[in-house]
This record gives structure tokens, C-alpha cells and sequence, in this order.
């Protein structure tokens, strides 16, 4: 790690951004945040005890071990709590529900060191049917472009984003809804992403909003996983769900998977 001051770090939300900033003029540390945290319990007494129900839930539905489990994610975490004080610190993140609970999970590491300066980095958006797919069709110019019109966080965009995090993981959805209505420069799209999360627990007994889209798309007889994926992503690109949450919810929902 650097010693601060100067130092610069880039926490993005994958490893496919990591090599889309490999070809561009942005310089710094990269620190990636492999997690899903849109999945899985979240909540736990302590630190250590988070990685390890973190850990578990890997293990059980993905088949990740825990040595893999710590090495990919907890030590790209630990990175994250290791940068020196008097550091800036770049958040490339998307819009959607998947990044932003990863999001506010990473300021919650970052607000207990001292002097760091923060800032956002938002996805150029082109037009709407990009909003959801963030990143991924970034050239290297939009990337460059997004860097250069970062914005800082405030030390009241800091608590809110902790608060927004702690009301997340305790699962306080009127908390959370309240939270959403905070105006910010450093979050677009907020109300409509907590709403999203909201709607993922109806009544009881009831399917949840992603598995409805689900269930919808079904009826109208993709012919392959891909289809169905692309069908999912454009109806609802706001939960920012991978193949792997997709294919889980059709395990929840018995729907017979595609051989690709």
C-alpha cells in the first residue's frame, strides 16, 4: 500500500473493469470487490463472524471453499481496510441494486480511516437502455471521461451511505425506504433501487418481484439460458442480477435449467 497523501485507489466493482482500466490513462491501486451482497444473509455479531457466514452461503450454493472465498474476496476487503490514511479513494460503481449494496458495504470499511478523500465515479450513460448495464459498454474514453467527473463525497453523503448499509444488512426496509428519499449528489437512481429491493419481499407466500419478471419470461419460451438472461436484464437490469442469482431463483423456482 501506498503511504497516503498522494496515493490513489481505484475499488471497482469487478475484474472486467480491472482490465478495462488496464488500457486507459487512469493510475492508481486497484482493489476489487468480488462480492455479491444482493444475496445471502448479510447480517452477523461481528467482523469475523460476517466472513463466515459469507463463507458459508459460497459454499453452500456456489461451491466456493472457504480458502477460495478469502483468498478472491476477504483479501481484496482486507486491502480496503489497509489503505493509509490522507489516501483518495475512487468508488467505481453502477446504478444498480447489486452495486450499490456493494457499495455501501465498502464506505463502511472506508469511513473508519482517518482524512480519506472519497469520490464516486458514475458509468457515462449514453442513452437509457445503458443505464443498467453500467460499465460493461464503456469505451476507454467514457472511462477516462467518468474519472474526470468524479464527485466527492461530503462527510453527510458518508453517514447516509453507513446508514443506508446498516439498514440493508438488519434488514429495516421502512428504514431504508426513509434513507432513499436523502437527496445526493453522489447517488442517482436511489428511491427507485431500495424500492427494488423492497419489492424483492411481498406478502407472504407470494412471489417477489424478480421472480415474477422470471416467471413472466418463462411464458414466453426462451429458447436457451442466454435468451432468458438477456430477456431478465432488460426487464429488470435494476437488480443488476448475474447468471449465478439468476440461475438460483430458477432453482427456488423449480424452472428446469438450460444445458447452456
Amino acid at each position: 500500500m501506498g503511504s497516503g497523501d498522494n496515493s490513489i485507489f481505484h475499488i471497482l466493482n469487478g475484474d472486467c473493469l480491472a482490465q478495462q482500466l488496464a488500457y486507459s490513462n487512469v493510475k492508481g491501486e486497484f482493489i476489487i470487490c468480488r462480492e455479491s451482497l444482493i444475496v445471502g444473509p448479510v447480517f452477523a455479531k461481528d467482523e469475523a463472524s460476517f466472513w463466515d457466514v459469507r463463507s458459508t452461503y459460497f459454499s453452500d450454493i456456489y461451491g466456493v471453499t472457504d480458502v477460495e472465498y478469502r483468498h478472491k474476496t476477504v483479501s481484496e476487503f482486507e486491502k480496503i481496510k489497509n489503505i493509509p490514511s490522507g489516501s483518495t479513494v475512487c468508488l467505481w460503481f453502477e446504478h444498480d441494486l447489486f452495486c450499490q449494496v456493494n457499495m455501501w458495504f465498502s464506505i463502511s470499511l472506508l469511513r473508519k480511516i482517518p482524512n480519506l478523500r472519497l469520490y464516486r465515479i458514475f458509468p457515462i450513460i449514453h442513452n437509457y437502455q445503458e443505464l443498467w448495464s453500467g460499465f460493461g459498454s464503456s469505451t476507454v474514453d467514457d472511462l477516462e471521461q467518468a474519472f474526470a467527473l468524479r464527485i466527492k463525497f461530503s462527510a453527510s453523503d458518508i453517514e447516509l451511505t453507513n446508514e443506508m448499509w446498516l439498514a440493508y444488512r438488519n434488514g429495516d426496509l421502512s428504514l431504508l425506504k426513509d434513507l432513499s428519499a436523502t437527496k445526493s449528489t453522489c447517488f442517482e437512481y436511489l428511491e427507485a433501487v431500495c424500492q427494488a429491493h423492497i419489492d424483492r419481499f411481498p406478502e407472504e407466500g407470494k412471489p417477489n418481484r424478480p421472480e415474477m419478471a422470471l416467471l413472466e419470461i418463462m411464458k414466453t419460451k426462451p429458447i436457451d439460458f442466454a435468451q432468458l438472461f438477456s430477456a431478465f436484464s432488460a426487464k429488470e437490469g435494476i437488480y443488476g442480477f448475474g447468471d449465478t442469482q439468476i440461475k438460483e431463483m430458477m432453482n427456488k423456482l423449480g424452472i428446469k435449467s438450460f444445458e447452456n
